[in-house]
């Protein structure tokens, strides 16, 4: 057991019916310094230009990452949160779909994609879409905690640099 687990708290039911959520608020109160240094821990930082952070718990994670890392950050939104001019992205989850939106940027840039919780794939999947179609390159994936059950994601040649796996 990582010793972050015994921060996380588990929700069953939330946000509906037979899903367990992950709450990470007392981790994140408790232990976020060491949390930001373990999830920046295996990045080839010399290839990153620009930290992006998934909305919501994301940009928390994102946003600490880069300052540590003296990089830029951005942001991918939920669909009409941004000014346009956007470009998005609509994508299934485990518990119904959405569509997020990022920024048009013209700069080809190199980019680590963070996010807290890795489920099915779905979220991240999107969001590497979206910056395949906006010049952004994925050069690696940050997440908290990966459900590894719900996704085969490595497997879809797409490694995860995880804390902790589940």
């Amino acid at each position: 057991m990582h010793p972050f687990e015994s921060h996380i708290r588990n929700v069953p039911d939330f946000p509906k019916a037979g899903i367990i959520f992950k709450d990470i608020s007392p981790l994140l109160q408790d232990r976020f310094h060491e949390v930001i240094e373990s999830m920046a821990k295996t990045i080839k930082w010399d290839e990153i230009d620009y930290v992006v952070g998934i909305e919501s718990r994301g940009f928390i994670l994102g946003a600490a990452m880069a300052t540590l890392k003296g990089k830029g950050f951005i942001v991918v939104r939920k669909k009409g949160k941004l000014p346009p001019p956007t470009i998005a992205e609509s994508y299934e989850l485990e518990y119904g779909s959405d569509t997020l939106e990022m920024l048009v940027n013209q700069k080809s840039s190199r980019v680590v994609l963070v996010d807290d919780v890795l489920a099915t794939g779905g979220t991240l999947k999107a969001v590497m879409n979206l910056c395949q179609k906006n010049n952004y390159e994925v050069k690696a994936l940050s997440i908290l905690i990966n459900l590894t059950f719900l996704n085969k994601f490595t497997e879809e040649g797409h490694p995860v640099h995880s804390v902790i796996n589940y």
